[in-house]
């Protein structure tokens, strides 16, 4: 079951999150860059209006644009907020990207929702603890063939040869820039899996984490290992996100043998 109180105020804040982007977007934004890549003022702003109508008292607080100084730890209740998860996206005015909220309760989220502005998508749970899409009820796919299989993954990968290994696979490879994007996407039904084969922080994947296992997938990290959060080091090795099946056969294609055939950068 979806918690009321929460689910709620996923709800609002999303919506005003939205709202803040239909009134900003045409304005002039600054772009800074720090160590992982570009921040913009819409980041900021976002995690403002985000950080006031989600946080109450006794809750920690875990975000890409906040300064982590770990009293989060010592909180049951910890909130893990990308407030643009796919900058670069947002900058070129590509609508791949997405603002993703989740609430962990001793390492397990419990309450998660996204939203893409610019494809008007919103992901939330019901009062049933089942994920919809725009209010119609979703879920994963589950494909016995590996060849009916779409993964997803970042252009980014695709241009560093991280898939050379996989290309005698039978699955497809296709590219979207947010992972958290991405992960919605396989809640809801419209993609077949998502991989990243590099690490990831925990606020990329928080959200979109338990919206896939809401909906009947399974979320790993490379090696098949369960995602926890709330952790001291946010860094995740690599994710995997697909239905049951699906999940299983890509994980065992991945730790299997590498082949020796390289794929020229795309």
């Amino acid at each position: 079951m979806s918690n009321p109180d929460y689910n709620k105020r996923i709800q609002i804040a999303l919506q005003k999150a939205g709202d803040l982007v239909s009134e900003l977007e045409n304005s002039t934004m600054y772009i800074k860059h720090k160590g992982d890549g570009p921040v913009t003022e819409m980041d900021h702003k976002l995690n403002q209006l985000l950080y006031d109508e989600l946080l109450d008292k006794e809750e920690g607080w875990l975000s890409e644009e906040s300064n982590d100084d770990l009293s989060r730890l010592s909180k049951s209740h910890v909130w893990i907020i990308d407030p643009i998860d796919g900058t670069h996206q947002f900058i070129k005015g590509v609508a791949e990207w997405a603002i993703s909220v989740a609430l962990s309760n001793n390492g397990r989220i419990i309450e998660a929702g996204m939203l893409n502005p610019w494809t008007n998508e919103l992901f939330l749970l019901n009062q049933k603890g089942s994920v919809e899409l725009n209010g119609a009820a979703v879920s994963v796919t589950d494909k016995l063939d590996l060849s009916d299989v779409v993964v997803l993954t970042s252009r980014g990968e695709l241009r560093w040869g991280n898939w050379g290994k996989f290309q005698n696979s039978k699955f497809k490879i296709d590219t979207m820039g947010s992972i958290a994007y991405r992960l919605g996407l396989v809640a809801s039904g419209i993609a077949d899996a998502t991989v990243s084969l590099e690490p990831k922080n925990e606020w990329d994947v928080a959200a979109g984490t338990y919206l896939v296992e809401t909906s009947g997938g399974i979320v790993s990290d490379l090696k098949g290992n369960k995602l926890n959060f709330n952790n001291r080091n946010t860094l995740i090795d690599g994710i995997i996100a697909a239905g049951p099946v699906t999940h299983e056969r890509l994980l065992n294609i991945i730790n299997s043998k590498p082949s020796n055939i390289w794929l020229p950068n795309h």
